[in-house]
C-alpha cells in the first residue's frame, strides 16, 4: 500500500501543491499537456527556498473574474481524463461552497477564477492521478498570521474562505507558523479534497520526498510544501482488517447513505448497510465497516455520532485475501462519441480474472450524452476484456 503524506508546515497554495507532486515524480509531460489547454506552456524550474531545492511552477495568465459555472466550463474544456476533470470540479465546488457560506450568496471567483489558478488545480489533479496513492495523510496546516488584501478588502489570516474550507474538510490547523497568508483557498481546497482523513500512519518505508516552492524566499524559513511517498509492506496474499458492526432501527435512509460516504472518505476499506428485522418486528439496518485496525476506534466514534447508536461491535484482526489491483484508462467510441474510462482490473498470479468500469465516470458520460448507463457500462467492459485478451502481460 502506498500512502502520500502531505506536510503543510508552511502552508499550501496551488502552485506549491503541484510542485511537490512533480518533485515526487508525477508525470511532467502529462501535467504540462493538461495545463496547456488552459494557459501557455508553464515554466517549471528548480529553486532554493532557505537552502531546500524545490520545484517552482510559473504560469503566464492574466486575472479573471468568473462564476463557478464559467470555471467549471473552463475545466471541462481541458484535455484531462474524466477522472481528473471530476476531481478539479470538486476542488472548485469546495471553494464555491465556502464562499457562499460566508457571503450568503453565490460569489464570482476572483483570484481563484484566473486561468493560472485553474491550470494549477488541473495540473495538481493530473499529477495526483499519475501518482495514484492508496491513501493521503495531511498533517496540520499552518495558516500564517496578519492580514491579506483580497477583492473585498483587508481580511485577517486565515482568509474567511480558507478557514471555511479547512473546517468543512476536518483538517487540523496551526493558527500561525509564519507571517502573512501561508495557506490560500486553492491550497486548502486541494488538501481537503485529497485527504483520506487518517489520523496516524503505520510503520512504512519512505520512498521519495518532494518540495513545492512558494513565491516568497524567506532566508530563515523554507517557503515550501513537503510531500512524502511511503510504502506500507503487506503480508503476501492479504492483510488484517477489523470489522465494525452496529444495528440501527431509527435512522433515516438519507443519514445512512451520508454515513457510508463519509466512512469511505475517512479511510474505511468498505462500508455497507443491510436491511434486517429487529426485535419486536421493527425494520432496521446492519451497518458494517471494514477498516484497518488503527482506524477502528476513530471510525466507531464516527458511526456513533452520526447514527446515535450506543454500541459498535468490533471483530478484530480478520485476515483478508487481497487480489492485485490495477487501474488503467481505455478509449472507446459510442454512437460516434469518444471518451476515456478508468477500469479496475483484478489480478491473481499474473492473470486478470475480473474487471469493472468505474461507475461514476460511466454515469457522467451517460448523462452528458443521453445514453443508457447499462449500454455505456457494457461497451466499456467489453472493450476492456478485449484488451485483456490481446495483451501478453495481462492474460485471463
Amino acid at each position: 500500500m502506498r500512502i502520500l503524506a502531505i506536510d503543510p508546515f508552511h502552508g499550501a497554495a496551488g502552485d506549491m501543491f503541484l510542485g511537490a507532486l512533480l518533485g515526487l515524480g508525477a508525470d511532467r509531460d502529462a501535467v504540462i499537456r493538461v495545463m496547456e489547454t488552459v494557459v501557455a506552456t508553464p515554466t517549471i524550474e528548480v529553486v532554493s527556498r532557505a537552502g531546500i531545492q524545490s520545484i517552482k511552477i510559473h504560469t503566464h495568465a492574466g486575472p479573471a473574474s468568473r462564476t463557478l459555472e464559467e470555471v467549471i466550463a473552463r475545466v471541462r474544456s481541458s484535455s484531462a481524463p474524466a477522472v481528473v476533470i471530476a476531481r478539479a470540479e470538486a476542488v472548485f465546488q469546495r471553494i464555491a461552497s465556502a464562499e457562499q457560506s460566508i457571503h450568503g450568496r453565490k460569489e464570482h471567483f476572483h483570484e481563484v477564477g484566473a486561468d493560472d489558478a485553474i491550470a494549477d488545480v488541473l495540473g495538481s489533479c493530473m499529477a495526483m492521478h499519475t501518482i495514484s496513492p492508496d491513501l493521503v495523510k495531511v498533517f496540520p496546516v499552518a495558516t500564517g498570521t496578519g492580514t491579506v488584501r483580497m477583492e473585498h478588502g483587508m481580511y485577517p489570516v486565515p482568509a474567511p474562505a480558507t478557514a471555511a474550507i479547512l473546517a468543512a474538510g476536518g483538517l487540523q490547523v496551526i493558527l500561525g507558523g509564519g507571517n502573512g497568508e501561508l495557506c490560500t483557498p486553492t491550497g486548502a481546497a486541494l488538501l481537503t479534497e485529497f485527504s483520506s482523513g487518517i489520523h496516524s500512519l503505520p510503520p512504512a518505508r519512505l520512498d521519495v520526498t518532494g518540495y513545492g516552492a512558494g513565491d516568497r524566499d524567506d532566508p530563515h524559513t523554507p517557503n515550501v510544501l513537503r510531500m512524502m511517498l511511503l510504502t506500507v509492506p503487506e503480508e503476501p496474499g492479504g492483510d488484517e482488517v477489523d470489522i465494525l458492526e452496529t444495528n440501527v432501527d431509527d435512522v433515516p435512509g438519507e443519514v445512512i447513505g451520508y454515513l457510508l460516504e463519509k466512512l469511505m472518505e475517512k479511510g474505511a476499506r468498505d462500508a455497507s448497510a443491510t436491511p434486517l428485522t429487529m426485535k419486536k418486528g421493527r425494520p432496521g439496518h446492519l451497518i458494517r465497516v471494514i477498516c484497518r485496525p488503527d482506524d477502528a476506534e476513530r471510525l466507531s466514534i464516527l458511526m456513533a455520532r452520526e447514527t446515535g447508536t450506543l454500541g459498535v461491535r468490533c471483530i478484530p484482526a480478520v485476515h483478508r485475501f487481497i487480489a492485485d489491483r490495477r487501474i488503467e484508462e481505455i478509449d472507446i467510441t459510442i454512437n460516434d462519441i469518444s471518451g476515456k474510462f478508468p477500469v479496475k482490473y483484478g489480478i491473481i498470479e499474473g492473470s486478470c480474472y475480473t474487471l469493472k468500469a468505474e461507475y461514476e465516470h460511466v454515469c457522467r458520460f451517460a448523462r452528458e450524452h443521453n445514453l443508457p448507463v447499462t449500454q455505456v457500462m457494457r461497451t466499456v467492459e467489453e472493450a476492456a476484456w478485449k484488451k485483456v485478451h490481446q495483451r501478453q502481460d495481462f492474460h485471463q
